[in-house]
């Protein structure tokens, strides 16, 4: 590790721990995290003399090195604005740079091929008055340092990781109780389609859907009409959330634990193709997708996670945009139940499916800033009563949100993800696969500005593309 910083503290829920080697700096990145971090760049802020972790910050490697300049710059002002906002500005930062090497790489190759990111990390810290400790390639089950010349410590053909479960910090971490889920790439999967026989059925479910529900909840659309369909939506929701009543089989009946794919596959089949599709294309309506957020707490929560979870992997091409609602009720739900590493990942996936959505740029940043969700669901709570109480005396809830759907201006097609014309912006309808975000661009969140600039606005009009 750099001379000039030798040890490092972790907490593991008020337990110190404390870490003076690049190795086990690595090893405790899992449990920061609380997944394994591939494809990834990620900063952890430092505070106080003996660099006491804090705030920390993930984002996909870029593919294209032309965006690591510009990846580096936005992260370290990410992590600098969110810490200071909770605190103080951090006094230190480390760095990881987490990737498998590719097929003909070496771990070693890896580690060079990474070095210009890693040397631009350390300028845009620098820039920003924080000094950068350390910065570790892990990849190949091995990691590598950028700051330590000491070739007894950190060898350049580099270190073998540590065997799982025998470091001080895992132990401390199952004392504690925390948990690593696995593979970011692995938690990834849980809410992406399987590619599994049935999405064809699954295609023409949704096709069907479309052609049955956008004419009804567009622009234009009687309300009368858009709720009528957004009660049968609610209904058809509740009724699937009941399904999810019981926590997943882990256990086969022959005694033998079930890997995660099994776990999925039995979950999956509690929802066929049809109230998928139906549920999936009513939450495209604003409204809908704000009461079902009210799902949040205890094992009501965690029964919609799993559900949101089935949803999610439901959106099939060419409805992968659609999944951003779904994905961002199971990141909320996770989050308000306690689950950050799920809700991050969920999060950011709903945010790759539309870098627009509104919901989840909010979420996103919230939890990343390390925000309590109590506020959110103090309010979602007091919607839900103030909406009983108006059932009970006979008037119907003073709420009409606008609707957030897609349709092509020349009709529905089977086969074709319908696309809602932006009218009210006065543009013409977003082509399939334009205005996503590449990996590794920017995270949502205020930091898209520099410091001293004005946040952008996440606001938006209702009904508008960028009031979801």
């Amino acid at each position: 590790m750099n001379a000039n910083h030798h040890e490092t503290n972790a907490s593991t829920r008020g337990r110190e721990i404390t870490l003076r080697s690049p190795s086990e700096l690595a090893d405790a990145l899992p449990f920061v995290l609380g997944f394994h971090p591939t494809d990834s760049v990620v900063l952890v802020a430092l505070h106080g003399a003996n660099g006491r972790f804090g705030g920390r910050i993930r984002v996909g490697i870029p593919r294209s090195p032309g965006e690591w300049d510009s990846t580096a710059d936005h992260l370290a002002e990410c992590l600098v604005e969110n810490s200071a906002k909770r605190a103080t500005p951090p006094d230190g930062i480390v760095g990881f740079l987490c990737q498998d090497p590719r097929p003909g790489e070496t771990a070693r190759q890896v580690h060079e091929r990474l070095r210009p990111l890693a040397q631009r990390l350390r300028t845009a810290c620098g820039a920003l008055d924080i000094p950068v400790y350390e910065v570790l390639c892990i990849s190949g089950g091995r990691h590598f340092s950028y700051c330590c010349p000491d070739t007894r410590c950190c060898p350049p053909e580099g270190t073998p990781l540590a065997l799982a479960g025998t470091s001080v910090m895992a132990a401390a971490a199952a004392y504690a109780g925390i948990q690593v889920r696995g593979s970011l790439r692995e938690m990834e999967a849980a809410f992406r389609p399987t590619g599994a026989p049935g999405e064809a059925e699954q295609r023409a479910a949704l096709d069907a859907a479309a052609a049955a529900i956008v004419p009804r909840v567009v622009e234009g659309a009687e309300e009368h009409v858009r709720a009528e369909l957004r009660e049968t939506t609610l209904a058809l929701a509740g009724r699937l959330l009941g399904r999810f009543g019981e926590p997943p089989r882990r256990i086969g009946e022959d005694g033998v634990r079930r890997g995660r794919a099994a776990v999925e596959a039995d979950d999956d089949a509690r929802v066929d193709p049809g109230e998928a599709a139906a549920v999936i294309l009513g939450l495209q309506d604003r409204a809908t997708r704000d009461r079902l957020a009210e799902w949040m707490e205890g094992a009501e929560g965690a029964a919609a996670v799993r559900l949101w979870c089935v949803l999610a992997r439901r959106c099939v091409s060419p409805y992968e945009e659609y999944a951003a609602a779904p994905l961002t009720l199971a990141g909320w739900a996770a989050w308000s139940t306690g689950d950050e590493p799920t809700a991050r990942v969920a999060l950011g996936l709903a945010l790759q499916a539309d870098p627009e959505y509104v919901f989840a740029r909010l979420l996103h940043q919230a939890c990343n800033e390390g925000l309590d969700p109590e506020s959110l669901r103090a309010c979602l709570r007091q919607e839900r009563e103030d909406r009983v109480a108006a059932a009970a005396k006979g008037a119907a809830p003073a709420r009409a949100g606008r609707t957030r759907t897609r349709t092509r201006t020349r009709g529905v097609r089977a086969g074709s993800r319908p696309v809602l014309p932006r009218a009210e912006h006065g543009g013409a309808p977003r082509e399939r696969g334009r205005g996503r975000g590449r990996p590794g661009v920017r995270p949502a969140g205020r930091a898209a500005t520099r410091p001293g600039r004005p946040a952008p606005h996440h606001g938006g009009r209702r009904g508008t593309r960028s009031g979801r």
